[in-house]
């Protein structure tokens, strides 16, 4: 079963407050190049990258995951591009459970407008692995559902050398943890990234394949 935090709504209403206190809007769309082979498209050439204090260099998306992103389209890695965070996932098919999410804890604007974030966010398959019932309360629970998500929110754009070794403060709260290299990464331990370094107009995307829970 999920366990019941006992973080008040006011308390997680603070966090995320005090989270995004640096963010005044959205800032112009990125332009995204034409996706490469295989479904990977490269990254907009320079991205500012707060949580490692410099330009973040330009990458491809990596991760089995990817293959399953659509081609073309609002949902594809180009598409996703040009739109915040919150309308560039519920475009894509492998997040729809999220979305769905997101919007029953009211994240929709808090995520859009939010500027230079990274977000580890679940695919399908990671909610398909917590039972049913407890899928369930938890979505029908919004102040538990809105500590559970702004649990894969942190602050600043972070590459995947950033994630080698990281820890970073989540809008919950609480610290998230990185380890891997190359294309092989992993969060809090055993929650490992999918599909790796989508880009959105605000945010950096990690795909993983388990729900975070935060302690």
């Amino acid at each position: 079963m999920i366990r019941k935090n006992a973080l008040t709504a006011t308390a997680a209403a603070a966090v995320l407050a005090f989270g995004l206190s640096a963010c005044g809007g959205m800032e112009g769309d990125t332009e995204a190049e034409t996706p490469a082979a295989g479904g990977a498209e490269e990254s907009p050439a320079t991205e500012e990258n707060e949580g490692s204090g410099g330009m973040q260099e330009a990458g491809e998306n990596f991760g089995p995951g990817c293959a399953d992103v659509p081609a073309d389209g609002d949902g594809s890695f180009e598409g996703m591009a040009q739109d915040p965070v919150a309308t560039a996932a519920s475009n894509n098919p492998l997040l729809s459970t999220l979305v769905t999410a997101v919007s029953e804890a009211d994240l929709v604007d808090t995520l859009n407008s939010a500027e230079d974030i990274t977000v580890f966010a679940p695919s399908n398959d990671a909610f398909e692995k917590i039972p049913q019932e407890d899928l369930d309360a938890l979505l029908a629970d919004q102040e538990q559902l809105t500590e559970v998500l702004t649990y894969h929110v942190v602050e600043g754009r972070h590459a995947p050398a950033d994630l080698e070794e990281g820890t970073f403060t989540s809008l919950q709260g609480g610290d998230v943890t990185t380890a891997g290299s190359g294309e092989d990464y992993t969060v809090d331990d055993d929650s490992a990234v999918v599909c790796g370094n989508v880009q959105t107009s605000n945010a950096t995307v990690y795909i993983v394949d388990t729900v975070l829970m935060p302690s």
